[in-house]
């Protein structure tokens, strides 16, 4: 495996900033999984391991200016989102110490023998404990919440496993600089650098999946490369979990009645939620379904308003902004599709935002219109006019796996009346989250959070947002008839760290 520089790179001219790395070789590879591997033990005590999150939430705090700067040279998303989704990361960091300290996360369960029942219970006792090796692959359109500090990482190291991650090639420099932090945090608590390792490169990231010392991957991007690492993942002598998020339309479908109600409202928001971020976040709304009629064309003036006044914009890389554009271009050349707002090139290094329109009966049969119900990653959305409720459940029924599923509702209608619970009903087998009369770009974290959906969405059926992030780094394993003295101190009688528990069928906190 070749190793070639690392590049910095300015996404607003295209330019080479600073050769930050090499790429690593597969020695180098499987040198930073041994050192992950090794600092294991360092994170066994849930005190240190809380700790260790809240340190490294403060130091990144710390150095917010020099971050911020680092990540707008790579990434050109400004210096106002990029300081709200750190102070996001930090925070994260900080639920889950508290996660950690809670201790309800290791699920622990104990049951005495019960000769009474059938069949008889011997002493049994079960909780959860670490994979080992987590494999981290960076996310482009997050360089702070999605990368080597973001959620994959925070949720494994609060499970207690170290993590290697493999940095995004669009925010190289950045990525080195959070790793640093993340390992000055630990080295306050005693915790070796090597808990969080770092490796560049295409095929360090193909080496990474593959080592036999990984044993669980989280990953954010393509369907493309995603598909790629889960098939590797599970083609292993020794299959690892792989928690991917892929790719997602997050259709939205917009009631006559609500579009009639606030077709002003509606549209302002469409356009707000599709261009935020320069349309590249992995919960924009690609496609939305709008009643055919007067309700719709009003709604759809309002859209073109906002959406006219949008200012162009910048893309992560130039490569997104090629697909971007000949994605559209793709799009536009299908019969009968129209661009009341073209998208496309906005100048040399950006785009401009815009939407299509078509019926909603191209896209209730296989065809060429399939390419519309893709995601076109970047500041486009689809509208399908569908003329009745027949139409729009037609379009639904093709849909893939999306992270979100948005209805916008009357006030009548979300008070109960009409067809709002069913609508729901049809959206809830499609996505992970249902959304009622808002957007799905946001992504609270927060407990109850579900940031994953049906495949493509994701790959698994877990989050990878909020405290149940969590549960995709453990195991669970039960003793039987141990005895007390060689068990865990987690699952002794006695409790002694106090953690909350099922003891003999009854819950205690």
């Amino acid at each position: 495996m070749a190793a070639g520089p690392v590049w910095s790179v300015d996404p607003r001219t295209g330019k080479q900033r600073e050769q930050v790395a090499v790429e690593a070789t597969a020695q180098e590879v499987d040198a930073a999984v041994r050192a992950a591997h090794d600092a294991r033990a360092s994170l066994a005590d849930r005190t240190v391991r809380a700790a260790f999150l809240r340190t490294a939430a403060d130091r990144l705090q710390d150095s917010k200016d020099h971050l911020v700067e680092a990540a707008d040279a790579e990434t050109a998303l400004g210096p106002v989102r990029l300081t709200g989704e750190l102070a996001r990361t930090s925070y994260q960091l900080r639920a889950f110490a508290d996660i950690v300290d809670e201790g309800e996360f290791l699920g622990v369960v104990i049951n005495h023998p019960d000769d009474t029942a059938t069949p008889p219970i011997p002493d049994l006792r079960r909780y959860k404990v670490p994979l080992g090796v987590v494999a981290v692959y960076s996310a482009s359109n997050f360089p702070f919440a999605f990368s080597v500090a973001g959620g994959d990482t925070a949720s494994a190291l609060a499970a207690g496993n170290p993590v290697v991650v493999k940095a995004h090639p669009d925010h190289p420099a950045l990525s080195e600089l959070v790793a640093s932090v993340l390992r000055r945090a630990a080295a306050e608590h005693g915790i070796p650098a090597g808990v969080v390792g770092l490796v560049h490169g295409f095929e360090a990231g193909i080496e990474l999946i593959k080592h036999p010392l990984v044993a669980a991957a989280g990953f954010t991007g393509s369907v493309k490369g995603g598909r790629a690492l889960f098939d590797a993942a599970v083609a292993r002598p020794v299959p690892i979990p792989f928690h991917g998020e892929l790719g997602s339309l997050n259709p939205v479908v917009i009631t006559e009645e609500a579009a009639a109600e606030r077709a002003e409202a509606i549209g302002a928001g469409l356009a707000g939620s599709m261009t935020l971020g320069v349309g590249q976040f992995c919960v924009k709304p690609g496609l939305v379904l709008v009643p055919s009629g007067a309700a719709g064309d009003g709604l759809l003036k309002s859209l073109t308003d906002a959406v006219s006044d949008t200012d162009a914009g910048v893309l992560l890389d130039h490569r997104m902004r090629d697909n971007f554009v000949a994605g559209v271009a793709e799009r536009v050349e299908l019969p009968e599709v129209e661009s009341p707002v073209t998208p496309g090139a906005g100048g040399e290094h950006t785009v401009s935002a815009g939407f299509l329109t078509v019926a909603a009966d191209k896209l209730t049969t296989e065809g060429a219109y399939d390419l519309l119900l893709e995601e076109c990653f970047g500041p486009v959305t689809v509208v399908a006019r569908y003329e009745d409720d027949d139409e729009a459940r037609a379009v639904l029924s093709r849909l893939p796996g999306n992270l979100t599923a948005t209805v916008h509702l009357s006030a009548q209608e979300a008070a109960g009346e009409g067809r709002g619970a069913e609508i729901l009903a049809e959206l809830t087998p499609l996505a992970g989250r249902v959304l009622v009369n808002g957007w799905p770009t946001g992504v609270a974290v927060a407990p109850a959070q579900q940031h994953g959906g049906p495949y493509p969405a994701t790959t698994s059926t877990s989050t990878s947002v909020g405290g149940t992030a969590i549960e995709r780094w453990l195991r669970p394993v039960a003793y039987q008839n141990a005895p007390e003295a060689l068990l865990p101190p987690e699952l002794r009688d006695d409790n002694p760290l106090g953690l909350p528990r099922r003891f003999n069928n009854q819950l205690e906190r």
